[in-house]
């Protein structure tokens, strides 16, 4: 156990079993006398948790609690969140970790992950080597400027990467040493947060330009240098720079962004599966985005691939794509188009959203917007009017974003719609039926694709990887979730689809020739092999 003895062990949060130590373990790692008679099993254990954790009122409270519990004792947090993930992940992550990072200075505790200024530039090098962790696999990087859909929260948005983190061990079973949460903190652009006397980073204005360009740069070099095996996760960056950085990088380094590629797996498995429901050949589907930033991009460009796949030529597969923003439909007579949007946007006349609707006759509609109540009664009405069964895809969170709720989904189409979100919904019962939309988390695709790179040891990330996974996700949805209304998988399944993704992401690498590595024939098994288990 690391040499560790006494209260030096007790407190060590990787380290402690709490009162889970033996009686043996007591007198051999000198306990006798610093805990309470009792044995507890990690079962008491997570039960005390359970019961401590429900006594709190609201969300964030029970944030604060856990994040307290995975700093003084990370095996019983993460058996407690494996266990009951359905209850505990929307506590850690999407929704709550929006009102967690907006309050992120302010709920401070104790130090988590790595932070860069622009005053380490020239060292960052350096200073990574003051990571206590050497064999870093997996590393979870955001500069803040677009958290979810709240905008720039600057070194608050560290909540982020940290809650990922979780994630990635809860889900694919990565070990926490082998995780790093890191926030690059060049300042931030909100001036009130600026203010607040309590707020811990940067306290000036956002770098940018080539001061902004260099000083990533400089990082993901550093990171090729200490932690040579890691894979680079980029999270809630503006949309400009997250297509830069992905375009820059993403052929010479293990990494991927997780709001334009996990996005756009995600969402691509919600439309595989919704094709099992509507008997809607995928290849036929005509599908609209209401929204032109990373999100929506990503998806547009994963679908593409998935449709070139399914016998589509480029041009054809992008004729199926159609755009909204603010002002209407996105045409080709449409001025300051972004270059990621352009391949889509066709002739037609310019007319409004609900408009583009009844003219178009979308199969599918996806809200990427971060904007609350885009889809109102209105538009669900006219997706109902021109589908037997509307797929809408309401993807923004936190909740208090999303572009509808479910219930209101439901009840618009008449109980016709096929709905997932990026936010948990509650059961919503609407005549006869009670429905359980599963929400289309990044989670399902993210810990999967970074199992398999760690697994495979593939130098890089590949698109082929993310449609695969998307597959691989659709493939597990059973047909009585189907009959609840869900499109995706019970969260509680989630480490099955992990491996199921790793495996997959392991098979392409061989394949593409992306890895030297000797990998076993039982690639099953050698996958769960390195799956973290945590225990006593």
């Amino acid at each position: 156990m690391k040499n560790l003895y006494g209260k030096a062990l007790l407190v060590d949060s990787a380290l402690t079993k709490s009162t889970g130590f033996t009686r043996e373990e007591r007198e051999r790692y000198g306990l006798r006398g610093l805990l309470p008679y009792d044995v507890a099993s990690i079962n008491k254990q997570i039960e005390r948790v359970l019961g401590s954790m429900r006594c709190k009122s609201t969300a964030i409270e029970k944030y604060i609690f856990l994040n307290a519990l995975l700093e003084r004792n990370q095996r019983l947090f993460y058996r407690t969140m494996i266990d009951h993930i359905e209850e505990i992940m929307p506590l850690v992550y999407t929704p709550t970790v929006g009102e967690a990072c907006k309050e992120f200075a302010h709920i401070f505790r104790r130090p988590q992950g790595f932070y860069i200024t622009p005053e380490d530039r020239g060292e960052i090098a350096t200073i990574l080597k003051n990571w206590p962790e050497e064999d870093v696999r997996v590393i979870v990087v955001t500069d803040g400027e677009r958290i979810l859909g709240l905008g720039d929260l600057g070194a608050n948005g560290m909540g982020i990467p940290i809650g990922k983190v979780a994630l990635y061990v809860a889900c694919a079973g990565i070990n926490p040493a082998q995780c790093m949460p890191v926030m690059l903190d060049v300042g931030t652009n909100n001036v009130p947060l600026r203010e607040d006397p309590l707020y811990l980073g940067y306290p000036y204005p956002r770098i940018s330009g080539d001061a902004y360009r260099s000083l990533v740069d400089e990082f993901v070099k550093a990171v090729q240098l200490r932690f040579p095996h890691a894979l680079i996760q980029f999270e809630d960056f503006l949309t400009p720079h997250a297509f830069e950085f992905l375009d820059r990088y993403s052929g010479q380094v293990r990494c991927f962004n997780d709001d334009i590629q996990g996005t756009a797996a995600v969402t691509l498995a919600g439309i595989y599966t919704s094709c099992r429901i509507t008997r809607k050949r995928f290849s036929d589907l005509n599908i609209m985005f209401l929204g032109t930033g990373s999100a929506a991009g990503g998806i547009a460009e994963l679908v593409v691939d998935a449709f070139c796949a399914a016998g589509l030529s480029e041009s054809q597969a992008q004729q199926r794509l159609w755009f909204i923003d603010r002002k209407g439909l996105v045409t080709s007579s449409n001025d300051n188009i972004k270059p990621r949007i352009k391949p889509f946007a066709h002739e037609h006349v310019a007319c409004s959203f609900v408009d583009a609707i009844g003219d178009i006759k979308p199969d599918v509609l996806i809200g990427a917007t971060g904007v609350a109540g885009t889809f109102d009664e209105a538009v669900v009405r006219k997706m109902a009017a021109v589908n037997e069964h509307p797929v809408i895809i309401a993807l923004s969170n936190p909740t208090s974003h999303t572009e509808c709720t479910a219930e209101q989904a439901y009840r618009w189409s008449d109980g016709r719609v096929i709905f997932a979100s990026g936010s948990p919904f509650d059961a919503v019962q609407y005549g006869d039926r009670l429905f359980k939309p599963a929400q289309g988390n990044n989670a399902y695709i993210f810990p999967g694709i970074g199992l398999g790179i760690y697994a495979s040891a593939a130098r890089i990330v590949t698109q082929r990887m993310f449609l695969a996974a998307a597959q691989v996700l659709a493939d597990i949805v059973t047909e009585q979730e189907i009959d609840t209304g869900a499109i995706y998988p019970a969260l509680t399944r989630v480490r099955k689809v992990s491996h199921a993704i790793a495996v997959a992401v392991c098979n392409i690498a061989i394949d593409e020739r992306l890895t030297d590595a000797n990998l076993p024939d039982d690639l099953e098994g050698y996958i769960q092999s390195l799956m973290y288990e945590p225990d006593y």
